[in-house]
């Protein structure tokens, strides 16, 4: 297997696995406060970290890849878990697709200016319009707009991408699963304060489906995800296999509609082919 076909598959990988995070993240909030979810499942997840760099004793990073680890954990352990979070109290979930469709856009952006990525100008092409068909197929389900909400929604979009970009930079020396559990080791700190000033007075009326939601998110979402999704980005290169996240809101209403019973239409299948050729054709054109 080649360098590039491992990966995409890698990437897709991730991209599977973080689909799963809006069902599982839809079950947990109906229990748990959304800020006190976003601190949790960091905290699981760096102390997990933790475990595994000290099971390993995987070589310390070196004083130049402080500031990249800084950057990845502000963008996607701490920025785009809680912006998220927040921007869900002003707008609904089908508005805020509009904006996820804009992260692949982001992520080969922040790719061309802090990994020196050049990629053809028909690649920007087929980006683009698989991210109008993301954001017209959410425009179309209605949703709920707010000015701040939206504001929010497009921090969340800048700092994971640039969490993205930079994550995947430091793949190439670091390797996947020490990038993200350096991350999340630094920022332990942090998001532990945020769940003890968050914590609830009691857990009693908390599901299981709740549990489990909160364990999918801890483990999957902050942990395992990303070391394929790190692999992916570092090997296939950013923007190319960062087109995979136009995918990812289907395959997430898809499980949604597997897992909790919700409809499937026959528009959001011909989106999602059509998506399927804007990405083939994203990476056609990315080198």
């Amino acid at each position: 297997m080649d360098r590039t076909t491992d990966g995409w598959i890698s990437g897709f990988t991730g991209m599977v696995i973080f689909s799963g995070s809006l069902p599982a993240t839809r079950v947990a909030v109906t229990d748990f406060d959304p800020v006190f979810l976003t601190g949790m499942r960091a905290t699981i997840a760096g102390v997990l970290a933790l475990a595994l760099i000290g099971l390993v004793r995987v070589d310390r990073p070196r004083a130049s890849d402080l500031l990249p680890l800084a950057l990845v954990s502000a963008g996607v352990v701490i920025g785009f878990p809680l912006l998220t979070a927040l921007a869900l109290q002003h707008i609904n979930a089908a508005h805020s697709v509009v904006f996820i469709g804009l992260l692949p856009l982001a992520t080969a952006t922040f790719g061309v200016l802090r990994a020196g990525e050049r990629p053809r100008p028909v690649f920007w092409l087929f980006s683009g319009l698989g991210s109008a068909l993301v954001a017209g197929f959410a425009l179309s389900q209605g949703g709920r707009a707010s000015l701040v909400g939206d504001g929010l929604m497009i921090a969340a979009v800048l700092v994971c991408g640039l969490g993205y970009a930079e994550g995947a930079k430091l793949t190439r020396w670091l390797g996947g699963w020490q990038v993200i559990c350096w991350a999340l080791a630094l920022s332990l700190p942090v998001m532990a304060v945020l769940t003890a000033l968050t914590w609830p007075p009691t857990f009693a009326s908390v599901t299981g489906t709740a549990w489990i939601g909160l364990g999918y998110v801890s483990l999957f979402s902050m942990l395992i995800g990303f070391v394929f999704w790190y692999r992916g980005l570092a090997l296939g290169g950013i923007g190319a296999v960062g087109q995979l996240q136009l995918l990812q809101p289907f395959f997430g209403l898809a499980l949604a509609a597997t897992l909790l019973g919700e409809p499937v239409s026959g528009t959001m299948i011909a989106v999602t082919v059509a998506i399927v050729g804007c990405v083939a054709g994203a990476k056609r054109y990315a080198g």
